[in-house]
């Protein structure tokens, strides 16, 4: 059965936060993935899945190995649907830091 998983879901779990982390610089398997964590292959592999599942991870077959790397395209998505919030927050904190300049600069 071919589930599709929700990619907010999938990273709101810390420990495939870090796998995204791991695997953002170069492509690795999922042994190494696995020996950066303190949990059961197992569970690493589970991860694993959900994150492929939901297009964060791809993979690719280099003879017997599988290699996970990073999906830029899926990644660029979550950017640009988080990138709104991103400006409302700078805007808020702008404003807020040029009244406690204000604030200051009355005492």
């Amino acid at each position: 059965m071919n589930l599709r998983r929700d990619v907010f879901q999938a990273i709101a779990d810390p420990t495939r936060r870090a796998i995204l982390l791991l695997v953002a610089s170069h492509s690795m398997t999922a042994g190494v993935i696995a020996s950066n964590f303190d949990t059961a292959r197992p569970t690493v592999s589970r991860h694993l899945q959900i994150l492929t599942e939901c297009g964060l991870l791809e993979q690719e077959q280099e003879g017997r190995e599988v290699y996970y790397h990073l999906n830029p395209k899926k990644m660029r998505e979550i950017a640009e649907f988080i990138e709104p919030f991103r400006k409302l927050w700078d805007d808020r904190f702008n404003k807020l830091e040029a009244v406690m300049k204000k604030y200051k600069s009355k005492k």
